[in-house]
């Protein structure tokens, strides 16, 4: 399975919050592998690399398959995850 990472070294994750070319982005889905669903396992069948679906707010939906080598691609925060229960 291929790893896909920012240049900063972090796993590009699906709900990613960045920048593409300086336009705020939320990366949608990202493939590595095979899964079953034929709209995101055609991608693999195109770019056996895999890659990564963003959505930028000014520009549309991208397709990147390189991301460490993409200088004009920025992480800025994850998804939000629910903190796990604490009882008191």
């Amino acid at each position: 399975m291929t790893i896909l990472s920012y240049r900063s070294g972090e796993q590009v994750k699906e709900g990613d919050q960045i920048t593409y070319h300086g336009e705020p982005a939320e990366v949608e889905f990202v493939v590595t592998e095979r899964v079953g669903d034929p709209s995101k396992d055609w991608y693999l069948d195109e770019f056996p690399k895999g890659g990564f679906m963003i959505r930028a707010t000014s520009f549309g939906h991208v397709f990147v398959t390189d991301s460490h080598t993409d200088e004009d691609l920025t992480l800025l925060k994850r998804k939000d995850t629910v903190p796990p229960f604490c009882s008191s």
